[in-house]
């Protein structure tokens, strides 16, 4: 089983007319996703890649049977494009635009909180790298040849490294169930504990790497749902430990502003909850394979 994205699952691409759509949703169709349409207001009846284009969500939705949406929709417009996904019925959308005002975000939220929870959509971003199910498909940005199938699952703020974790374990023949890069903006669509509650309850999962940064609660919140609920092993990687208290890096998310949200205070925070953490980029895949040794053991 993988979470979120499978070889069955039905993707529009919004913004599919655009040069990156069009780049990104060729590499998607190539790995075996299932690309079924686009949509682009004022391009309806056109074609993109032998997909139709639609001007609407909701038409799509209808003559396709989407259920996932992936958005390549400029900052200004990525809220509005979010919210009709939503309202199309849409299960699951990816956005990986950044720059998008914390505002909109806020809008965003307030908008899917009307919807009861088993018509809700789960938005993973923005400023993401997407969603990966190895052999099976992928919405997003990264490069899939990376990811070998397994039974690890990765979900981190950091895309970049998120690749990174999946090439380590790869080179030591661990292979991923599923990869959720969540997005590093301080206002996104699913935390942590959202994506770790996922891989609790999926079968297929038998550990997970968790990669977070400087900057926020989500990775305390995280550390107490594995602490309290989970049965997996854990392993972890902070970004950040050499930043300065009140300097911004990277992600917009990524400013220590209070207790806690430092990379040396969250290491104690997660260590503290029974999670492994890596001391360095560089040993991420051999964390993981030391924590895969140590269920094996026992």
């Amino acid at each position: 089983m993988a979470i979120l994205i499978d070889e069955n699952t039905k993707v529009v691409v919004q913004g599919l007319s655009g040069r990156i759509g069009q780049f990104h949703a060729q590499e998607m169709i190539e790995y075996g996703t299932k690309v079924v349409a686009g949509v682009t207001p004022g391009k309806g009846g056109t074609t993109v890649l032998n997909r139709p284009v639609f001007n609407t969500v909701r038409e799509a939705v209808e003559a396709t049977g989407a259920e996932a949406s992936l958005l390549f929709v400029p900052p200004a417009f990525a809220a509005d494009a979010m919210m009709e996904a939503a309202d199309a019925g849409i299960k699951t959308a990816v956005c990986v635009t950044d720059g998008i005002p914390a505002q909109d975000m806020m809008r965003v939220k307030r908008f899917l909180r009307r919807y009861p929870r088993e018509r809700k959509m789960r938005l993973i971003g923005p400023n993401c790298a997407g969603i990966i199910s190895p052999g099976k498909g992928f919405m997003g940005i990264m490069p899939p040849h990376i990811y070998m199938p397994g039974r690890v699952g990765i979900v981190g703020r950091s895309g970049t490294l998120g690749y990174e974790a999946a090439s380590q374990m790869k080179s030591l023949g661990i292979g991923i169930s599923s990869s959720i890069g969540i997005g590093g903006d301080p206002i996104n669509g699913s935390s942590f504990k959202d994506i770790l509650e996922l891989f609790e309850n999926d079968p297929e999962t038998d550990a997970i790497m968790m990669i977070g940064e400087i900057g926020g609660p989500q990775e305390a919140e995280a550390a107490a749902y594995v602490r309290d609920h989970m049965t997996k092993p854990v392993a972890a990687y902070i970004a950040g430990l050499a930043a300065p208290k009140g300097r911004q890096m990277g992600h917009a998310g990524a400013i220590i502003s209070a207790f806690g949200e430092s990379a040396q205070e969250k290491v104690e925070i997660l260590s503290s909850a029974g999670i492994t953490v890596a001391p360095n980029p560089s040993a991420m895949g051999r964390t993981m394979a030391e924590v895969l040794g140590m269920k094996a053991a026992a």
